[in-house]
């Protein structure tokens, strides 16, 4: 879960003061650059300083690089990609290049995997019935035996190299990301951010609906071309840094990505962190960018005592956000103020990763543990989806480096105090799922944004809602563009 810079209330300078008193500096972060391989970082004038875990070498070869990432064990995660190709504009510097990327884990790394599932230390049986006590024995035991037994890496793997990978650094920071072409005419460009604790993974079942409606109950006019980035941190991206990379940073880098593949009108779409950093986007409002759509409202943390609360559906939704702050708020206050103590566990054990990853909301917690204790998956949340999606962390060494997006959300809300944000200036979208963390009701919706340009809520779908039930999501972006699509056309 995030939380939106749309904060403004009184509660939300008290929030930015707490964060103040925990302010403490995070360490330097030492890599070896992918452009030069010189070594940079804090004690760059030093030969031999220890490096994070997650190590970053290239070695140039004829019109070829290769990415490595070292493991804790030695073991090696190795990506390949091929010499960069043509922009569009073929003066671009080197710097803003696109590179193809394809992914090629090692058998030496999965082995190490499932040695470390093997070698968990198991904690004795919770003392409730419930998720009260955070994730349940059963749970985990069965993932982890699904993981170390029927479960195969090569299938997504294959899944992600079937589809148009590319790499770009972007204000610093090695940007991964897919990008679909649609084969209609006039197809609309839509980037598209997810969150925490997901990447890429939660989106792809979306990828064929989007781009290629036809196939799936639309028309040539629903379609898009599809841009869908890492964020930075987050799986295949790289590791910033620098202080600095929060959702309005991102936001930024966003914006120069949709520039660089050469697009002139688009639109974007989040949840979770990703409806932080598209709610930046509409209220940053880059040329080119007509329009969002958001499944979270993140904002309403910061302005609880401003919401509606006279309806069934706004008392409700008032009581799940209360629960939220008493009872489902650990991750995320870890993660906003020592994102490194968790840190060092998310790298060591892949039994605590999963566990982590999965204590994140009511919901999506017991559709996954049913998944996996029943055998009964909700929509698309099966076994296979959601160990994929814990094992990419896992792969690319990425717990760290993605919770501590939470500490610089944190600082921001300290820096900015009470202070309003600017007004969204495009038009805004809104889908409520009735799974989410809070079901927001219209009446929030417009509270947040008003002049709201679309919003529905439909009957089915939490959290993760595109990973969950991809073809309904996909349904609710077409019907929330439909008013803002060009029959000129919206790229280069």
């Amino acid at each position: 879960m995030s939380a939106s810079t749309t904060a403004t209330s009184s509660s939300t300078s008290k929030y930015g003061r707490a964060f103040r008193e925990r302010l403490w500096r995070l360490s330097g972060i030492n890599f070896i650059s992918l452009d030069t391989g010189e070594y940079r970082g804090p004690h760059s004038d030093q030969r031999s300083v220890p490096m994070t875990s997650r190590r970053l070498l290239t070695t140039a070869t004829a019109g070829a690089c290769s990415l490595v990432l070292l493991g804790a064990a030695g073991s090696a995660l190795e990506t390949t990609m091929t010499s960069a190709v043509t922009q569009p504009n073929t003066q671009a510097p080197a710097s803003e290049t696109i590179r193809p990327f394809r992914i090629s884990v090692p058998k030496a790394a999965l082995a190490d995997l499932r040695r470390r599932i093997a070698a968990t230390r198991w904690p004795t049986k919770e003392l409730v019935a419930d998720r009260s006590q955070g994730v349940q024995l059963a749970t985990l035991r069965e993932l982890a035996r699904y993981w170390t037994t029927d479960y195969d890496w090569r299938k997504v793997e294959a899944k992600l190299n079937a589809l148009p990978q590319f790499v770009t650094k972007i204000d610093g920071v090695e940007i991964h990301f897919i990008h679909v072409k649609s084969q209609h005419e006039n197809a609309l460009p839509l980037i598209m951010t997810h969150g925490w604790p997901g990447s890429v993974i939660e989106l792809l079942e979306t990828v064929g609906p989007l781009t290629d409606p036809t196939k799936y109950g639309g028309t040539p006019g629903d379609a898009f071309h599809l841009v869908l980035p890492s964020l930075p941190g987050y799986g295949f991206s790289g590791e910033p840094t620098e202080l600095g990379w929060e959702s309005g940073r991102i936001a930024q880098a966003w914006a120069k990505l949709m520039e660089r593949l050469g697009y002139t009108r688009y639109v974007a779409q989040g949840g979770d962190v990703g409806a932080s950093v598209t709610d930046a986007m509409g209220r940053q409002a880059p040329k080119g960018l007509v329009g969002i759509h958001l499944s979270l409202l993140a904002g309403a943390l910061g302005i609880a005592d401003r919401l509606p609360a006279k309806s069934e559906q706004e008392q409700a939704a008032h009581k799940a956000l209360a629960t939220f702050r008493t009872t489902g708020f650990g991750y995320f206050l870890e993660q906003s103020t020592r994102p490194q103590t968790i840190g060092y566990s998310l790298l060591d054990s892949p039994v605590g990763l999963a566990a982590w990853l999965l204590d994140h909301d009511t919901d999506s917690y017991y559709k996954i543990s049913r998944a996996f204790v029943d055998g009964k998956p909700v929509g698309n949340l099966t076994r296979e989806s959601i160990v994929d999606n814990i094992t990419l962390y896992w792969l690319t060494q990425t717990g760290t480096s993605a919770a501590r997006w939470y500490w610089e959300f944190g600082q921001l809300l300290a820096r900015a105090g009470s202070e309003a944000p600017p007004p969204v200036k495009v038009p805004v979208g809104f889908t409520t799922f009735p799974g989410e963390i809070w079901a927001a009701p219209r009446s929030w919706v417009e509270t947040v944004y008003p002049g709201l340009a679309y919003f529905n809520a439909v009957d089915r779908g939490g959290h993760f809602a595109a990973w969950e039930e991809p073809k309904l999501f996909s349904e609710e972006l077409r019907a929330a563009f439909r008013t803002v699509r060009s029959t000129r056309g919206a790229t280069r």
